[in-house]
């Protein structure tokens, strides 16, 4: 199987970080959730690292472990 990596750079202001929060919006919950509407099927994103709140971020890589 062929392996991916997806780079993505965000605005992360109205974002409480890159991992799931049960308190507030993340960056990696709405990724999931975007690649899991356009995929049709659930996805996992997970990425090295963290960012705290409202810090931005233009170099985040991601393997997508099989995902497309």
């Amino acid at each position: 199987m062929q392996r991916y990596f997806i780079y993505l750079a965000y605005d992360g202001t109205a974002y409480h970080g890159w991992q799931i929060q049960p308190n507030g919006a993340s960056v990696q919950e709405c990724l999931m959730k975007a690649l899991s509407t356009l995929l049709r099927r659930e996805v996992e994103v997970v990425g090295a690292g963290r960012t705290d709140a409202g810090v931005h971020e233009i170099g985040r890589c991601f393997p997508n472990g099989g995902a497309f």
